[in-house]
């Protein structure tokens, strides 16, 4: 039996969960635009050149949830996942994710974005296991904190072995392990399995795959 590991944003959507939920955001007048967008670019642009402070951008990006109802920002997720997730889902990610399934492969997606943004987009996909950063929450309402190990760069291997443990795993239990990813931020767990893919890789991972022979694909229709 084989794991899947698929990074979500630019790899398995054609786009950023993380960057839209900002935007969508702004669409819908919860935060102003003028104030949120100039920073959520420039978190951007530091996590595509690898300079991405993730405990600043937490801190920037978890504020919205406490600052809203559960109920709420879970009404304001569905128009979300319809308005802005549903268009960035393509045929070829579908059909990759399909592949594996139908190979009785173990689907995981790991992101450095939200579990509370990116959960309903792996129920989407069909993929029952997702490993994202968690936000903290107090008796079902987000409080702006992080819980653990935030799943960015070295951080995915922490909580990817975490998970493997709670199942009585490790990467050695399998008979294949891919990860499929776009960024040069991926590369330490990208060096760590057995069939790392480039997907529409960026510049940096782009040179790199070429350096080592890896396999580098397109998921964009």
């Amino acid at each position: 039996m084989d794991l899947a590991i698929f990074d979500l944003d630019n790899t398995l959507l054609a786009g950023d969960s993380d960057y839209q939920w900002g935007e969508f955001l702004i669409d819908i007048g919860v935060v102003d635009r003028a104030a949120h967008a100039s920073i959520n670019d420039q978190f951007y642009a530091d996590y595509k050149v690898g300079k991405l402070d993730i405990d600043a951008f937490l801190a920037f990006q978890l504020k919205p949830l406490s600052n809203n109802s559960r109920a709420q920002l879970d009404a304001w997720h569905l128009q979300f996942m319809q308005t802005k997730i549903q268009p960035m889902m393509t045929e070829k990610s579908r059909a990759l994710v399909e592949k594996h399934r139908a190979n009785g492969d173990v689907l995981l997606i790991i992101t450095a974005t939200n579990s509370f943004v990116t959960g309903p987009i792996a129920q989407a996909f069909g993929i029952p296991n997702l490993i994202g950063t968690v936000p903290e929450e107090v008796n079902g309402e987000f409080t702006g904190k992080v819980v653990g190990t935030p799943s960015f760069q070295q951080g995915k291997i922490t909580r990817l072995n975490e998970w493997l443990a709670e199942r009585g795993e490790t990467l050695k239990d399998f008979d294949t392990t891919w990860f499929y990813s776009d960024s040069h931020n991926d590369l330490p767990l990208m060096k760590r399995v057995d069939k790392p893919v480039a997907v529409n890789p960026d510049p940096v991972l782009e040179a790199y795959a070429k350096d080592q022979d890896w396999p580098i694909i397109s998921l964009r229709n």
